[in-house]
């Protein structure tokens, strides 16, 4: 092999495996050299000679060994013509899974990613010269359990901010003008807060060990509690309560699958909003970095393959065939599929459609502006405000990043569900005329008018279809077990699958590990292979629009 080629395979392993090869080279040639001498001095001592091996003998042995042990690591890293699994997509689920399979010894996998960079719903971009989050923006810390983003964040160094709530009571505007009273405010979220308590204990009791109740909506249990928010203030903080964190009103989400939330018993109720010039997904570079070959942070990979957009799958007793739109054609044993529930399956299976289907997919919208002043109070409590209005979740939780990005000028505003749905539907032009006479009726009409405008479109996607999952009332245990169900050697996992922390990273993180361990146990032993309808059969993974009956 010439010298050159063998230093551009060197590139592509990461700084792990060439240190164990190494080590490995340098045993296997003391061996051959020992081996080497004795033979010889056996040799030797037969012709009564002297046992000294030439140098020229032991390097052209220590040269095959080389040059075996690069094939074997080109193999490792390079795409199989058929490999044992696929993985349909590389956002965290996806790639946890691959990481998953790869360190139980099975290397020969393949990953398609329908975009230009993996990250998936993990999404950092550039906003007049600052990185900002789409998507997943924080990390959660200080609970009795560990958790993995938050340990690795730590171990990148990635600037992570305490997300500074404290003073909340001071910082709700009125719909026409005008800060609410703070003890005004302070009453109302004492009442909030105890309705919560209500709703966390109405839940465990719907739930208790030995019994089968009824699911019931959120806005139920608040029923039950006779206090349902009616007026702006108490409807903003409400919505500060629930809609922020499941992207839908308590109308929709189930009590018993969302309430308590365990994302915050588990990993703390300390939230880090992340901002670093690497971005978030600089978390699931170092993840993929871990079995993927790189360079300069750079992934080379030849079994992840970018711009794959995937449009049908085949499957039968004996494998998996899986087209993209550019025509490709790949197969392998299984296929995991880890896209966003949104975009799931067209499955001839009624069960497994149903399924699908009755999820839902929530829309949770960051829209950012950078003006060229700061017209908002800034400092100490001040980080987060809210906008009361009669229509609930107009441009309702605010956020100003001037502790996070000292002098960038950058505001954003969340927004969900129909909300959400309705202004990403819009030009940004209409947006912003929107959002600006929001901002005037706050600050006053001498605010300047924003420089740009970064508005995402999750839904209108056509990879997401929304930004992450929430559970409806009225979906059962038993329709979620078949959601994450496989069917023949179809595989799915994601954040919608893993329901203890259900939309969020973490899940996607879970989701991951968990269905490439059973696939793991299924290709060691066929009695744990218990995907539904092995006949074969063909599903097509419809992407333009996954409720169409024609499609």
């Amino acid at each position: 092999m010439p010298r050159l080629k063998i230093y551009a395979l060197l590139e592509l392993v990461p700084t792990y495996k060439c240190v164990c090869l190494i080590k490995r080279l340098s045993e296997e040639g003391n061996k051959a050299e020992e081996m080497l001498r004795n033979a010889s001095e056996q040799r030797c001592e037969a012709r009564g000679l002297s046992a000294v091996p030439s140098k020229r003998s032991v390097v052209k042995l220590l040269s095959s060994v080389l040059a075996l042990a690069f094939l074997f690591l080109l193999a490792m890293t390079s795409a199989s013509p058929s490999p044992t699994v696929i993985i349909i997509g590389a956002g965290m689920s996806g790639i946890l899974a691959a990481k998953t399979l790869h360190d139980s010894g099975i290397q020969d996998i393949l990953i398609l990613e329908a975009n230009s960079k993996i990250g998936g719903r993990i999404h950092s971009v550039q906003f007049r010269g600052h990185t900002v989050e789409l998507g997943a923006n924080w990390v959660i810390g200080g609970g009795p359990r560990s958790n993995h983003l938050y340990e690795i964040a730590g171990k990148l160094n990635l600037k992570t901010y305490l997300s500074d709530y404290g003073n909340i009571s001071a910082n709700i505007y009125k719909q026409e003008g005008g800060l609410y009273p703070k003890q005004v405010v302070s009453a109302a979220l004492e009442v909030a807060e105890t309705r919560d308590q209500f709703c966390t204990s109405f839940s465990d009791r719907l739930s208790a060990s030995g019994h089968n109740h009824d699911d019931v909506s959120i806005l139920v249990s608040q029923r039950l509690f006779k206090e349902v928010p009616t007026t702006p203030l108490d409807m903003v903080i409400d919505y500060f309560y629930n809609d922020y964190e499941d992207a839908e009103p308590p109308r929709v989400t189930s009590l018993k699958n969302t309430i308590p939330r365990y994302e915050f018993l588990d990993f703390g109720d300390q939230t880090y909003f992340l901002s670093d010039s690497r971005g978030f997904e600089s978390i699931l570079i170092y993840i993929a970095k871990q079995f993927l070959s790189h360079k300069h942070e750079v992934i080379r990979d030849q079994r992840l393959k970018l711009n794959k957009v995937v449009r049908e799958i085949n499957y039968s007793k004996n494998g998996v065939q899986v087209k993209t739109e550019d025509g490709s054609m790949y197969q392998a044993k299984y296929v995991i599929v880890s896209v966003s529930v949104g975009v799931l399956l067209n499955l001839k299976q009624q069960w497994k459609t149903q399924a699908i289907y009755e999820f839902d997919m929530a829309v949770y919208t960051k829209i950012f502006l950078q003006f060229p002043s700061k017209f908002w109070p800034s400092g100490p409590e001040t980080e987060f405000f809210l906008y009361a209005h009669e229509k609930r979740g107009y441009y309702p939780i605010w956020q100003h990043l001037e502790t996070e990005l000292p002098g960038s000028n950058i505001l954003f505003v969340t927004v969900t569900d129909e909300e959400a749905k309705r202004i990403e539907q819009q030009p940004d032009i209409k947006i912003q005329e929107e959002i600006m006479d929001v901002l005037k009726k706050m600050f006053g009409n001498d605010i300047p008018e924003p420089e740009e405008i970064l508005v995402p479109r999750w839904w209108s996607n056509r990879f997401f279809k929304g930004s992450f999952s929430n559970w409806p009332i009225g979906y059962s245990q038993r329709r979620h077990m078949q959601l994450k169900e496989p069917v023949g050697r179809i595989y799915f996992c994601g954040e919608h699958t893993y329901s203890r922390y259900l939309g969020y990273a973490d899940a996607a993180y879970f989701a991951g590990i968990e269905t490439a361990n059973h696939l793991i146990k299924c290709l060691k032993h066929e009695k744990y292979c218990n995907g539904h309808d092995r006949h074969s059969t063909k599903d097509r993974l419809n992407n333009e629009d996954p409720y169409d009956p024609d499609a």
